[in-house]
């Protein structure tokens, strides 16, 4: 038989299908009712049915060892199932990007790609979908309301922090919780300490209990702060084990935060309660047993590390900008230059 004299006579979505004239075993009819499906003609070659799904009513091809061995899956069934869970899920179905990503539209009119477990737990309760586009326009306007704008993703790689420009010129990593509270000051312009060099550092003290005790703090002079401001005497046992330079105040101080959290959080057993150490360190919290001193000097190693790596990130940038600025001097200076200069007449 002849393919090109075939005349397309079946549709599916954009596709016609010609028949292909031959008898259909009667076994076949029986694997088709036992799924589900109805043979309506056999197309294209010896090997492709055009079946009619039972729960829809709508067609598809299919091949015959599929329809033999396994299930056939009806893709207008799928798309319902699809549509139904974009709608329990609060947003509106497009079409499959794969079997498991969708393309849809939010609520606020955006579209976008969501993986079909995602949308599961949106249509069960259990998280929500965020618009990256509403999202990053809203940062930008809580940036501007307080005279920042965003320039880039956090350069330590923590999703909670953006790197912002001040309207004096300054660069630095603000919390994103702080840009929309205002709980932060520019380094640049803000208040002296928070622009000068500064410290993290780790202390630690005997006490009279018997115990040794781990201080972490930031200081702009740690040794000034041990000798003259935690100490109660002169010939107490305590000593600075730790300093590492950090490149401002507000750096340090967000640093020693985050520090604080942590130990907090995996080693609360090893806070130590102010009546333990008072009259002794002139402090009132955030002293540790030393027990968890390795686990203190880890969390320190990674410190030191991202202070490091953001330094030699800055260098760059610093370094990029000089050549841009030379470029633009020289470039300057070139259309400067007189019609009758030493270049004139050259061609």
């Amino acid at each position: 038989m002849s393919f090109s004299n075939l005349q397309p006579i079946y549709t599916v979505g954009e596709e016609d299908y010609p028949i292909y004239d031959c008898d259909i075993p009667d076994q076949w009819h029986d694997f088709a009712d036992e799924k589900g499906y109805e043979i309506v003609e056999r197309v294209i070659d010896r090997n492709h049915l055009y079946l009619r799904c039972d729960t829809c009513g709508g067609h598809m091809v299919s091949k015959v060892f599929v329809l033999r061995t396994a299930t056939p899956r009806c893709p207008h069934c799928l798309d319902d199932r699809r549509k139904r869970l974009c709608d329990a899920a609060g947003v509106a179905f497009l079409e499959a990007d794969g079997s498991h990503d969708f393309w849809i539209r939010l609520p606020c009119g955006h579209e976008t790609c969501r993986q079909q477990s995602l949308l599961e737990r949106v249509a069960a309760g259990k998280t929500g979908i965020r618009c990256e586009e509403c999202l990053d326009a809203r940062l930008a306007a809580e940036a501007e309301a307080r005279g920042w704008q965003v320039i880039d993703d956090d350069p330590e790689g923590d999703r909670d922090y953006l790197l912002y420009r001040h309207g004096c010129g300054h660069e630095q990593r603000v919390a994103i919780v702080n840009m929309r509270t205002g709980r932060f000051t520019c380094g640049g312009c803000g208040d002296a300490w928070t622009r000068a060099p500064s410290h993290i550092y780790a202390m630690r003290f005997g006490l009279q209990s018997g115990r040794d005790a781990i201080k972490v703090g930031f200081s702009r002079d740690p040794w000034s702060r041990l000798r003259h401001q935690l100490m109660t005497d002169p010939q107490q046992d305590a000593a600075l084990i730790r300093v590492i330079p950090v490149t401002t105040g507000h750096d340090a101080i967000g640093r020693e935060k985050r520090l604080h959290g942590t130990l907090c959080a995996l080693h609360p057993e090893a806070v130590l309660e102010q009546a333990e150490f008072a009259g002794q360190v002139k402090v009132k919290s955030e002293l540790y047993c030393a027990s968890i001193a390795p686990e203190i000097m880890a969390l320190l190693d990674d410190v030191a590390l991202r202070v490091r790596s953001l330094a030699r990130h800055k260098a760059r940038q610093a370094r990029r900008q000089e050549r841009q600025n030379a470029r633009r001097i020289k470039n300057r200076q070139r259309r400067k230059r007189p019609a009758d200069g030493p270049q004139a007449g050259r061609g």
